[in-house]
């Protein structure tokens, strides 16, 4: 049986209801076995830059000190909550498969630092610091050259650049599920880890997105990409995050597509 870490974690969030990211997580548990499921306690306060430019860091970098703790005990998928609780986890990944490739499904690049980013919420930060950047770098990054945008559609400049000065990989939306295999396999990778931001979704797929874009996959293009990469390479971790209800009669309409997924990343 597959374990579950959940970290409903909310303070990384640029959204101006950021604890909806808190809820869409524990309506996630409250989905999945409750013997595999255990759960981080989050901070209730917001938390201090503390000279970091990065908003509510303190509460930030306790549930990233606790989820990299609990992951050191069990493997486990990670429930988010906003999306940097995939950098904790990734992290703990590379530290056991230095060799492998990161595939950020999402329709942002979060590929921001601190000093680029107009909002400070860590978030839109989360895969520049899984590869080591800013106060909350991961320990053990991934290379930026093993690093694959899947289904990204909205990019800011600073992003951009990036992107094209690291030759980082982009899928788009409509491709192959071999497109994904054979991007992580010219990275040199021996693994791959996988995260999974909920907006990665066109908004007719799932109604509880905090930054719905629009154009993105469908269930079925998103779970067969994931499938095809875990038949190819073996699962280094993996994350889910980024569900955001309005309500809980809204959680249990998009529940479906949502265990889709997550037994496709099981």
């Amino acid at each position: 049986m597959a374990r579950f870490l959940v970290v409903p974690q909310w303070q990384g969030s640029p959204s101006t209801r950021p604890m909806l990211q808190a809820d869409g997580a524990e309506a996630i548990a409250g989905d999945l076995p409750r013997a595999a499921c255990r759960t981080i306690d989050v901070p209730l306060e917001a938390g201090e830059m503390l000279d970091t430019g990065i908003r509510r860091y303190s509460s930030l970098r306790r549930v990233q000190d606790a989820v990299a703790e609990a992951l050191a005990d069990a493997d486990a998928i990670v429930v988010g909550g906003d999306c940097g609780v995939a950098v904790p986890a990734i992290s703990d990944a590379l530290a056991r498969h230095p060799n492998a490739a990161v595939v950020w499904f999402d329709a942002h690049a979060d590929l921001h630092t601190a000093a680029s980013s107009t909002s400070g919420a860590f978030a839109g930060m989360a895969l520049r610091a899984a590869a080591g950047d800013g106060a909350l770098g991961a320990p053990h990054p991934v290379r930026m050259d093993r690093v694959v945008l899947a289904g990204a559609r909205e990019f800011d400049p600073a992003e951009s650049d990036l992107i094209a000065s690291e030759g980082i990989t982009v899928i788009s939306v409509d491709a192959d599920p071999d497109a994904f295999v054979e991007a992580v396999a010219a990275t040199g990778a021996d693994a791959v880890y996988l995260h999974v931001d909920l907006d990665v979704l066109d908004p007719a797929e799932v109604t509880g997105l905090s930054d719905p874009v629009p154009f993105g996959m469908t269930v079925p293009q998103l779970t067969a990409a994931i499938t095809a990469l875990r038949a190819r390479f073996p699962l280094a971790g993996a994350s889910l995050a980024a569900f955001a209800p309005a309500s809980p009669a809204a959680a249990v309409d998009d529940m479906g597509a949502i265990l889709r997924i997550v037994g496709a990343l099981a």
